[in-house]
Protein backbone atom coordinates (compact mmCIF):
# COMPACT_ATOMS: atom_id res chain seq x y z
CA UNK A 1 0.00 0.00 0.00
CA UNK A 2 1.70 3.49 -1.46
CA UNK A 3 1.61 6.44 0.44
CA UNK A 4 -0.69 7.89 -2.88
CA UNK A 5 -2.32 4.99 -3.62
CA UNK A 6 -3.16 5.99 -6.86
CA UNK A 7 -4.82 3.41 -9.39
CA UNK A 8 -2.77 2.62 -12.54
CA UNK A 9 -5.69 4.14 -14.43
CA UNK A 10 -3.84 5.63 -17.81
CA UNK A 11 -6.14 8.00 -20.65
CA UNK A 12 -8.17 6.38 -22.61
CA UNK A 13 -7.19 7.48 -26.25
CA UNK A 14 -10.05 6.98 -29.01
CA UNK A 15 -8.27 7.13 -32.49
CA UNK A 16 -10.61 7.19 -35.24
CA UNK A 17 -10.16 5.90 -38.63
CA UNK A 18 -9.08 2.79 -40.55
CA UNK A 19 -5.71 3.53 -39.93
CA UNK A 20 -2.66 4.35 -42.30
CA UNK A 21 0.06 2.23 -44.21
CA UNK A 22 3.12 2.38 -41.73
CA UNK A 23 6.58 1.01 -42.27
CA UNK A 24 7.80 -1.05 -39.49
CA UNK A 25 11.25 -0.98 -38.84
CA UNK A 26 12.12 -4.70 -37.58
CA UNK A 27 10.65 -6.46 -40.61
CA UNK A 28 11.22 -3.83 -43.07
CA UNK A 29 7.50 -4.51 -44.33
CA UNK A 30 4.05 -1.88 -44.74
CA UNK A 31 1.19 -2.50 -42.19
CA UNK A 32 -1.41 -0.64 -41.50
CA UNK A 33 -1.74 0.97 -38.10
CA UNK A 34 -4.09 3.31 -36.32
CA UNK A 35 -0.63 5.01 -34.48
CA UNK A 36 2.02 6.79 -36.05
CA UNK A 37 5.50 7.39 -34.83
CA UNK A 38 4.43 10.98 -33.39
CA UNK A 39 1.37 9.14 -31.68
CA UNK A 40 3.35 6.60 -29.90
CA UNK A 41 5.60 9.37 -28.81
CA UNK A 42 3.10 11.28 -27.39
CA UNK A 43 0.90 8.51 -25.57
CA UNK A 44 4.00 7.35 -24.38
CA UNK A 45 5.05 10.41 -22.81
CA UNK A 46 1.66 11.37 -21.03
CA UNK A 47 1.36 7.56 -19.66
CA UNK A 48 4.87 7.91 -18.41
CA UNK A 49 3.85 11.07 -15.69
CA UNK A 50 1.41 8.42 -14.47
CA UNK A 51 3.64 5.01 -14.39
CA UNK A 52 6.45 7.86 -11.87
CA UNK A 53 3.16 8.78 -10.04
CA UNK A 54 2.07 5.12 -9.51
CA UNK A 55 5.69 3.51 -9.08
CA UNK A 56 7.72 6.33 -8.01
CA UNK A 57 11.58 5.75 -8.74
CA UNK A 58 14.49 4.39 -7.04
CA UNK A 59 16.37 7.77 -5.60
CA UNK A 60 19.83 6.60 -5.55
CA UNK A 61 21.43 8.66 -8.66
CA UNK A 62 23.87 5.39 -9.22
CA UNK A 63 21.63 3.07 -10.16
CA UNK A 64 19.76 5.04 -12.52
CA UNK A 65 22.69 6.32 -14.16
CA UNK A 66 24.02 3.00 -14.67
CA UNK A 67 20.68 1.34 -16.28
CA UNK A 68 20.03 4.59 -18.06
CA UNK A 69 23.45 4.46 -19.79
CA UNK A 70 23.28 0.74 -20.56
CA UNK A 71 19.73 1.13 -22.29
CA UNK A 72 20.95 3.91 -24.23
CA UNK A 73 23.68 1.88 -25.88
CA UNK A 74 21.77 -0.78 -26.13
CA UNK A 75 19.06 1.87 -27.96
CA UNK A 76 21.77 3.25 -30.04
CA UNK A 77 22.36 -0.45 -31.90
CA UNK A 78 18.27 -0.58 -32.16
CA UNK A 79 16.74 -0.56 -35.02
CA UNK A 80 14.96 2.74 -34.02
CA UNK A 81 17.89 4.74 -32.67
CA UNK A 82 16.53 7.70 -33.62
CA UNK A 83 14.03 7.31 -30.82
CA UNK A 84 14.35 9.83 -27.57
CA UNK A 85 14.78 6.82 -25.11
CA UNK A 86 14.04 6.54 -21.77
CA UNK A 87 15.13 3.92 -18.96
CA UNK A 88 14.15 4.21 -15.67
CA UNK A 89 14.54 2.10 -12.24
CA UNK A 90 11.23 2.05 -10.40
CA UNK A 91 10.66 1.38 -6.81
CA UNK A 92 8.66 -1.96 -6.77
CA UNK A 93 9.81 -5.24 -5.42
CA UNK A 94 8.22 -6.60 -7.81
CA UNK A 95 9.92 -8.91 -10.79
CA UNK A 96 8.80 -6.83 -13.46
CA UNK A 97 9.67 -4.93 -16.99
CA UNK A 98 7.98 -3.23 -19.07
CA UNK A 99 8.06 -0.88 -22.22
CA UNK A 100 5.28 1.79 -23.39
CA UNK A 101 5.66 3.18 -27.26
CA UNK A 102 7.81 5.66 -28.12
CA UNK A 103 10.32 4.77 -26.07
CA UNK A 104 10.11 4.52 -22.11
CA UNK A 105 11.67 1.55 -20.91
CA UNK A 106 11.10 0.25 -16.73
CA UNK A 107 12.64 -2.27 -14.94
CA UNK A 108 12.14 -2.52 -11.49
CA UNK A 109 14.56 -2.72 -8.71
CA UNK A 110 12.76 -6.07 -7.59
CA UNK A 111 13.56 -7.91 -10.79
CA UNK A 112 17.15 -6.30 -10.55
CA UNK A 113 17.91 -8.35 -7.67
CA UNK A 114 17.72 -11.61 -9.33
CA UNK A 115 19.82 -11.04 -12.07
CA UNK A 116 23.42 -12.11 -11.45
CA UNK A 117 25.46 -9.73 -13.97
CA UNK A 118 25.16 -6.71 -16.58
CA UNK A 119 24.57 -9.29 -19.46
CA UNK A 120 21.05 -10.34 -17.85
CA UNK A 121 20.11 -7.29 -17.18
CA UNK A 122 20.81 -6.09 -20.96
CA UNK A 123 18.80 -9.14 -22.30
CA UNK A 124 15.42 -7.73 -20.15
CA UNK A 125 16.31 -4.38 -21.16
CA UNK A 126 16.88 -5.56 -24.64
CA UNK A 127 13.85 -7.39 -24.86
CA UNK A 128 11.43 -4.66 -23.60
CA UNK A 129 13.55 -2.39 -26.63
CA UNK A 130 12.25 -4.82 -28.71
CA UNK A 131 8.58 -4.44 -28.31
CA UNK A 132 8.87 -0.47 -28.77
CA UNK A 133 11.56 -1.06 -32.08
CA UNK A 134 8.79 -3.60 -33.33
CA UNK A 135 5.62 -1.43 -32.96
CA UNK A 136 4.27 -3.89 -30.53
CA UNK A 137 2.01 -0.82 -28.74
CA UNK A 138 0.93 0.16 -32.11
CA UNK A 139 -0.39 -3.16 -33.18
CA UNK A 140 -2.14 -4.29 -30.59
CA UNK A 141 -3.94 -0.61 -30.77
CA UNK A 142 -4.63 -1.39 -34.11
CA UNK A 143 -5.94 -5.33 -33.31
CA UNK A 144 -8.02 -3.83 -31.00
CA UNK A 145 -9.65 -1.31 -32.72
CA UNK A 146 -10.04 -4.14 -35.09
CA UNK A 147 -12.33 -6.15 -32.61
CA UNK A 148 -14.38 -3.21 -32.89
CA UNK A 149 -13.52 -1.75 -29.40
CA UNK A 150 -11.32 1.53 -30.05
CA UNK A 151 -8.32 2.19 -29.12
CA UNK A 152 -7.03 2.50 -25.77
CA UNK A 153 -4.39 4.32 -24.74
CA UNK A 154 0.01 2.70 -24.89
CA UNK A 155 -0.53 1.65 -21.56
CA UNK A 156 -2.87 -0.55 -21.93
CA UNK A 157 -0.76 -2.26 -24.35
CA UNK A 158 2.44 -2.61 -23.03
CA UNK A 159 1.91 -1.42 -19.21
CA UNK A 160 -0.65 -3.30 -17.46
CA UNK A 161 -0.57 -5.90 -19.65
CA UNK A 162 3.56 -6.74 -18.92
CA UNK A 163 3.69 -4.77 -15.01
CA UNK A 164 0.37 -6.76 -13.91
CA UNK A 165 0.75 -10.20 -16.07
CA UNK A 166 -1.97 -11.40 -17.95
CA UNK A 167 -4.64 -10.49 -14.93
CA UNK A 168 -3.90 -6.99 -16.26
CA UNK A 169 -5.83 -7.67 -19.31
CA UNK A 170 -8.93 -8.77 -17.61
CA UNK A 171 -8.40 -5.75 -15.04
CA UNK A 172 -8.21 -3.43 -17.95
CA UNK A 173 -11.44 -4.85 -20.09
CA UNK A 174 -13.44 -4.31 -16.91
CA UNK A 175 -11.95 -0.66 -16.68
CA UNK A 176 -13.41 -0.41 -20.09
CA UNK A 177 -16.39 -2.79 -20.00
CA UNK A 178 -15.04 -4.53 -22.86
CA UNK A 179 -14.40 -8.05 -20.52
CA UNK A 180 -14.86 -10.04 -24.22
CA UNK A 181 -11.84 -8.31 -25.72
CA UNK A 182 -9.83 -9.53 -22.83
CA UNK A 183 -8.16 -12.63 -23.86
CA UNK A 184 -8.20 -11.90 -27.56
CA UNK A 185 -5.98 -8.70 -26.97
CA UNK A 186 -3.83 -10.98 -24.72
CA UNK A 187 -3.17 -13.95 -26.49
CA UNK A 188 -2.18 -11.79 -29.35
CA UNK A 189 0.25 -10.27 -27.02
CA UNK A 190 1.90 -13.36 -26.12
CA UNK A 191 2.66 -13.78 -29.91
CA UNK A 192 4.41 -10.47 -29.72
CA UNK A 193 6.88 -11.68 -26.91
CA UNK A 194 8.54 -14.49 -29.01
CA UNK A 195 9.66 -11.38 -31.31
CA UNK A 196 10.94 -9.52 -28.60
CA UNK A 197 13.20 -12.20 -27.41
CA UNK A 198 14.50 -12.89 -30.37
CA UNK A 199 15.35 -8.79 -30.65
CA UNK A 200 16.56 -9.11 -27.42
CA UNK A 201 19.33 -11.80 -28.23
CA UNK A 202 19.91 -9.98 -31.18
CA UNK A 203 20.43 -6.30 -29.56
CA UNK A 204 22.88 -8.29 -27.15
CA UNK A 205 24.86 -9.65 -29.61
CA UNK A 206 25.47 -6.35 -31.45
CA UNK A 207 26.42 -5.01 -27.73
CA UNK A 208 28.81 -7.75 -27.48
CA UNK A 209 27.26 -9.46 -24.54
CA UNK A 210 26.58 -12.92 -25.18
CA UNK A 211 22.93 -13.81 -26.53
CA UNK A 212 22.28 -16.97 -24.49
CA UNK A 213 22.00 -14.30 -20.82
CA UNK A 214 18.15 -14.41 -22.56
CA UNK A 215 18.36 -18.12 -21.48
CA UNK A 216 20.13 -17.58 -18.27
CA UNK A 217 17.01 -14.43 -17.60
CA UNK A 218 14.60 -16.65 -18.10
CA UNK A 219 16.37 -19.53 -15.82
CA UNK A 220 16.47 -17.09 -12.96
CA UNK A 221 12.93 -15.92 -13.07
CA UNK A 222 11.45 -19.37 -13.55
CA UNK A 223 13.34 -20.35 -10.48
CA UNK A 224 11.74 -17.28 -8.96
CA UNK A 225 8.21 -18.72 -9.65
CA UNK A 226 9.21 -22.01 -8.30
CA UNK A 227 10.16 -20.53 -5.21
CA UNK A 228 7.35 -18.92 -4.73
CA UNK A 229 5.04 -22.16 -5.32
CA UNK A 230 7.30 -24.34 -2.95
CA UNK A 231 6.88 -21.35 -0.18
CA UNK A 232 3.27 -21.66 -0.89
CA UNK A 233 3.19 -25.01 -1.12
CA UNK A 234 4.70 -26.11 2.53
CA UNK A 235 2.63 -23.30 3.92
CA UNK A 236 -0.15 -25.81 3.26
CA UNK A 237 -1.58 -22.31 0.61
CA UNK A 238 -2.16 -22.53 -2.98
CA UNK A 239 0.41 -21.83 -5.57
CA UNK A 240 0.26 -17.82 -6.42
CA UNK A 241 -1.05 -16.83 -9.80
CA UNK A 242 1.80 -14.06 -9.33
CA UNK A 243 2.41 -10.96 -11.55
CA UNK A 244 5.92 -11.28 -11.85
CA UNK A 245 7.44 -10.51 -15.34
CA UNK A 246 6.78 -14.17 -16.24
CA UNK A 247 3.11 -13.68 -15.83
CA UNK A 248 2.48 -12.25 -18.92
CA UNK A 249 5.04 -14.07 -21.08
CA UNK A 250 4.67 -17.50 -23.20
CA UNK A 251 6.83 -18.81 -19.93
CA UNK A 252 6.76 -23.04 -21.63
CA UNK A 253 9.19 -25.90 -22.80
CA UNK A 254 8.65 -24.05 -26.04
CA UNK A 255 9.72 -20.89 -25.43
CA UNK A 256 13.23 -21.68 -23.79
CA UNK A 257 13.72 -24.07 -26.92
CA UNK A 258 13.37 -21.51 -29.25
CA UNK A 259 15.31 -18.81 -27.30
CA UNK A 260 18.38 -21.47 -27.04
CA UNK A 261 17.97 -22.02 -30.24
CA UNK A 262 18.11 -18.01 -31.31
CA UNK A 263 21.41 -17.57 -29.13
CA UNK A 264 22.93 -20.68 -30.89
CA UNK A 265 22.70 -18.11 -34.05
CA UNK A 266 25.19 -15.67 -32.94
CA UNK A 267 28.74 -16.72 -33.27
CA UNK A 268 31.18 -14.28 -31.28
CA UNK A 269 33.55 -13.91 -28.28
CA UNK A 270 31.79 -13.03 -25.43
CA UNK A 271 34.42 -12.34 -22.34
CA UNK A 272 32.80 -9.71 -20.46
CA UNK A 273 29.64 -10.30 -18.79
CA UNK A 274 29.90 -7.39 -16.39
CA UNK A 275 28.76 -9.28 -13.06
CA UNK A 276 31.55 -7.49 -10.90
CA UNK A 277 30.11 -3.68 -11.99
CA UNK A 278 26.56 -5.32 -11.41
CA UNK A 279 27.40 -6.34 -8.30
CA UNK A 280 28.62 -3.03 -7.31
CA UNK A 281 25.81 -1.22 -8.67
CA UNK A 282 23.82 -3.68 -6.44
CA UNK A 283 24.96 -2.58 -2.87
CA UNK A 284 22.85 -0.96 -1.16
CA UNK A 285 19.56 -1.69 -3.09
CA UNK A 286 16.92 -1.93 -1.30
CA UNK A 287 15.18 -5.48 -1.21
CA UNK A 288 11.66 -5.91 -0.81
CA UNK A 289 9.62 -3.57 0.54
CA UNK A 290 10.44 -0.43 1.27
CA UNK A 291 9.30 2.17 4.00
CA UNK A 292 7.53 4.18 1.89
CA UNK A 293 5.78 1.37 0.37
CA UNK A 294 4.87 0.07 3.86
CA UNK A 295 7.02 -3.05 5.63
CA UNK A 296 5.84 -6.66 6.22
CA UNK A 297 7.79 -8.12 8.85
CA UNK A 298 6.37 -11.81 9.99
CA UNK A 299 2.66 -11.10 10.87
CA UNK A 300 3.42 -7.75 10.58
CA UNK A 301 2.74 -4.76 8.33
CA UNK A 302 4.31 -1.34 9.01
CA UNK A 303 3.86 2.02 7.23
CA UNK A 304 6.22 4.96 8.34
CA UNK A 305 4.83 7.46 6.02
CA UNK A 306 1.35 6.86 6.74
CA UNK A 307 2.04 6.37 10.31
CA UNK A 308 0.10 2.68 10.79
CA UNK A 309 0.46 -0.77 11.82
CA UNK A 310 -1.87 -3.49 10.97
CA UNK A 311 -1.15 -7.59 12.62
CA UNK A 312 -2.17 -10.53 10.61
CA UNK A 313 -3.69 -13.23 13.00
CA UNK A 314 -1.37 -16.34 13.29
CA UNK A 315 -1.35 -18.72 9.66
CA UNK A 316 -2.79 -15.48 7.85
CA UNK A 317 -0.50 -14.16 5.26
CA UNK A 318 -0.20 -9.72 4.13
CA UNK A 319 -0.36 -8.61 0.53
CA UNK A 320 0.91 -5.38 -0.09
CA UNK A 321 -0.01 -4.05 -3.43
CA UNK A 322 -0.53 -0.44 -4.98
CA UNK A 323 -4.30 -0.21 -4.50
CA UNK A 324 -4.62 -1.75 -1.26
CA UNK A 325 -3.13 -4.04 1.62
CA UNK A 326 -5.20 -7.50 2.14
CA UNK A 327 -4.67 -9.57 5.34
CA UNK A 328 -5.95 -12.84 3.73
CA UNK A 329 -6.43 -16.66 5.14
CA UNK A 330 -4.43 -19.81 5.06
CA UNK A 331 -6.76 -20.95 2.34
CA UNK A 332 -7.31 -17.62 0.74
CA UNK A 333 -10.71 -17.35 0.75
CA UNK A 334 -11.23 -14.64 3.15
CA UNK A 335 -9.19 -11.02 3.38
CA UNK A 336 -9.33 -7.90 5.19
CA UNK A 337 -8.87 -5.04 2.53
CA UNK A 338 -7.48 -2.13 3.88
CA UNK A 339 -7.81 1.15 1.25
CA UNK A 340 -7.20 4.54 1.86
CA UNK A 341 -10.05 6.61 0.81
CA UNK A 342 -9.34 9.67 -1.89
CA UNK A 343 -9.42 13.56 -0.72
CA UNK A 344 -12.56 14.23 -2.78
CA UNK A 345 -14.75 11.57 -1.25
CA UNK A 346 -14.99 13.63 1.69
CA UNK A 347 -13.40 15.02 4.61
CA UNK A 348 -15.76 13.18 7.19
CA UNK A 349 -16.64 9.37 7.93
CA UNK A 350 -20.38 10.07 6.97
CA UNK A 351 -19.40 11.77 3.46
CA UNK A 352 -17.34 9.55 2.63
CA UNK A 353 -20.18 6.44 3.53
CA UNK A 354 -22.11 8.44 1.08
CA UNK A 355 -19.48 9.23 -1.66
CA UNK A 356 -17.99 5.71 -1.74
CA UNK A 357 -20.38 3.11 -0.61
CA UNK A 358 -23.33 4.62 -1.94
CA UNK A 359 -25.90 3.21 0.16
CA UNK A 360 -29.85 2.70 -0.03
CA UNK A 361 -29.79 1.71 3.73
CA UNK A 362 -28.01 0.86 6.94
CA UNK A 363 -27.01 1.91 10.26
CA UNK A 364 -23.77 4.07 11.65
CA UNK A 365 -22.06 2.64 14.71
CA UNK A 366 -19.34 5.56 16.32
CA UNK A 367 -16.04 3.41 17.84
CA UNK A 368 -12.53 3.89 19.43
CA UNK A 369 -9.83 1.66 17.68
CA UNK A 370 -6.47 1.86 19.44
CA UNK A 371 -6.98 5.73 20.07
CA UNK A 372 -8.55 6.24 16.48
CA UNK A 373 -11.94 7.59 15.69
CA UNK A 374 -13.70 4.94 13.67
CA UNK A 375 -16.98 4.31 12.59
CA UNK A 376 -18.44 1.30 11.41
CA UNK A 377 -21.48 1.04 8.71
CA UNK A 378 -23.63 -1.77 8.37
CA UNK A 379 -26.26 -1.91 5.75
CA UNK A 380 -26.86 -2.60 1.60
CA UNK A 381 -26.86 -0.56 -1.27
CA UNK A 382 -28.64 -1.44 -5.36
CA UNK A 383 -26.31 -2.72 -8.14
CA UNK A 384 -25.98 -1.28 -11.24
CA UNK A 385 -28.38 -4.82 -11.99
CA UNK A 386 -30.76 -3.76 -9.83
CA UNK A 387 -30.20 -6.38 -6.72
CA UNK A 388 -28.91 -5.83 -3.28
CA UNK A 389 -25.83 -5.43 -2.18
CA UNK A 390 -24.64 -6.50 1.23
CA UNK A 391 -22.27 -3.88 3.08
CA UNK A 392 -20.20 -4.26 6.18
CA UNK A 393 -17.91 -1.69 6.30
CA UNK A 394 -15.17 0.09 8.70
CA UNK A 395 -13.68 3.55 8.55
CA UNK A 396 -10.75 4.90 10.56
CA UNK A 397 -9.19 8.46 10.65
CA UNK A 398 -5.66 7.52 11.25
CA UNK A 399 -2.60 10.08 11.36
CA UNK A 400 -2.16 12.95 8.68
CA UNK A 401 -6.24 13.52 8.46
CA UNK A 402 -6.53 10.02 5.97
CA UNK A 403 -9.60 7.79 6.05
CA UNK A 404 -8.99 4.44 5.96
CA UNK A 405 -11.67 1.96 4.69
CA UNK A 406 -11.99 -1.98 6.14
CA UNK A 407 -13.68 -4.24 4.36
CA UNK A 408 -13.78 -8.06 5.29
CA UNK A 409 -14.46 -10.10 2.12
CA UNK A 410 -15.13 -14.06 1.93
CA UNK A 411 -15.57 -16.39 -0.79
CA UNK A 412 -19.00 -17.08 0.30
CA UNK A 413 -21.17 -16.30 3.40
CA UNK A 414 -20.53 -19.36 4.84
CA UNK A 415 -16.55 -18.62 4.83
CA UNK A 416 -17.22 -15.08 6.50
CA UNK A 417 -19.02 -15.88 9.10
CA UNK A 418 -16.52 -18.83 10.01
CA UNK A 419 -13.81 -16.25 9.34
CA UNK A 420 -15.53 -13.96 11.58
CA UNK A 421 -13.48 -14.08 14.34
CA UNK A 422 -9.87 -13.90 12.84
CA UNK A 423 -11.48 -11.36 10.36
CA UNK A 424 -12.33 -9.03 13.72
CA UNK A 425 -8.90 -9.68 15.09
CA UNK A 426 -7.03 -8.24 11.74
CA UNK A 427 -9.50 -5.31 12.00
CA UNK A 428 -9.07 -4.74 15.78
CA UNK A 429 -4.93 -4.90 15.58
CA UNK A 430 -5.16 -1.40 13.15
CA UNK A 431 -3.30 1.33 15.03
CA UNK A 432 -0.98 4.25 15.09
CA UNK A 433 2.70 3.02 14.81
CA UNK A 434 4.52 3.27 17.87
CA UNK A 435 7.78 4.50 18.29
CA UNK A 436 9.40 0.86 18.69
CA UNK A 437 7.36 -0.03 15.76
CA UNK A 438 9.51 2.70 13.60
CA UNK A 439 12.62 2.01 15.01
CA UNK A 440 11.56 -2.01 13.46
CA UNK A 441 10.76 -0.32 10.16
CA UNK A 442 13.65 -0.32 8.43
CA UNK A 443 13.66 -1.69 4.79
CA UNK A 444 16.79 -4.64 3.91
CA UNK A 445 18.99 -3.50 1.77
CA UNK A 446 21.59 -6.27 -0.64
CA UNK A 447 24.90 -6.86 0.19
CA UNK A 448 28.23 -8.84 -1.39
CA UNK A 449 30.12 -11.17 0.61
CA UNK A 450 32.95 -13.52 -0.07
CA UNK A 451 30.70 -17.33 -0.10
CA UNK A 452 32.14 -19.09 3.20
CA UNK A 453 33.24 -22.79 3.58
CA UNK A 454 29.91 -23.13 5.07
CA UNK A 455 27.98 -22.01 2.33
CA UNK A 456 24.54 -20.95 2.00
CA UNK A 457 23.02 -21.95 5.21
CA UNK A 458 26.15 -20.30 6.88
CA UNK A 459 25.41 -17.45 5.25
CA UNK A 460 21.09 -17.73 6.04
CA UNK A 461 22.20 -17.74 9.94
CA UNK A 462 21.77 -13.64 10.53
CA UNK A 463 19.92 -13.12 7.39
CA UNK A 464 16.55 -11.38 8.40
CA UNK A 465 14.92 -13.14 5.27
CA UNK A 466 12.54 -15.79 5.80
CA UNK A 467 13.09 -18.96 3.84
CA UNK A 468 16.57 -17.44 4.08
CA UNK A 469 18.70 -20.82 2.74
CA UNK A 470 16.39 -21.09 -0.38
CA UNK A 471 15.91 -17.13 -0.51
CA UNK A 472 19.39 -16.58 -0.70
CA UNK A 473 20.05 -19.66 -3.05
CA UNK A 474 17.28 -17.94 -5.33
CA UNK A 475 19.02 -14.20 -5.73
CA UNK A 476 22.53 -15.83 -6.32
CA UNK A 477 21.43 -18.09 -9.31
CA UNK A 478 21.99 -21.33 -7.29
CA UNK A 479 18.14 -22.30 -6.54
CA UNK A 480 18.11 -24.94 -8.74
CA UNK A 481 21.18 -26.83 -7.14
CA UNK A 482 25.01 -26.17 -7.48
CA UNK A 483 27.42 -23.60 -5.04
CA UNK A 484 29.51 -20.90 -5.89
CA UNK A 485 33.59 -21.37 -5.27
CA UNK A 486 34.71 -20.32 -2.09
CA UNK A 487 35.54 -17.09 -1.83
CA UNK A 488 33.30 -15.84 -4.53
CA UNK A 489 31.50 -12.68 -4.18
CA UNK A 490 27.72 -13.17 -3.56
CA UNK A 491 24.82 -11.27 -2.64
CA UNK A 492 23.40 -11.30 1.31
CA UNK A 493 20.29 -9.06 2.74
CA UNK A 494 20.83 -7.36 5.83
Amino acid sequence: MRKTLLPLMFAVALLTGCGSPVLNPVTGQTERSVMSEQDEVAEGAKAHQQVLQEYGVVKDAKVQAYVTNLGQRLAKLSHRDHLQWHFTVLDSPEINAFALPGGYVYVTRGIMAYLQSEAELAGVIGHEIGHVTARHGAQRATRQQDAGLGVLAATLLGAVLESQGMSGAGQLASQASQTAAAGYIASYGREQELQADGLGAEYLARNAYNPRNMVRVIGALRDQERFAVDQARAAGRAAPAGSSWLSSHPSNDARLQQINQLAAQYQGSYSDEGRERYQQVLRGLTFGDSAEQGLVRGQNFYHPGLGIALTAPSGWQIQNDAEQLALFSRAGDAALLVQVAPARAGNTHDEVIRSLLKPSQGNTQRLNLNGLQATRFVGSRATAQGQSQSLDVTLVSGPKNTIYVLRPVARNAGVLRSAGGALAQAQGSFRPLSAAERAAAKPWTIKTVAYPRGGFTELARPSPLPSAEQQLRLINGYYSGGEPKLGQLVKVVE
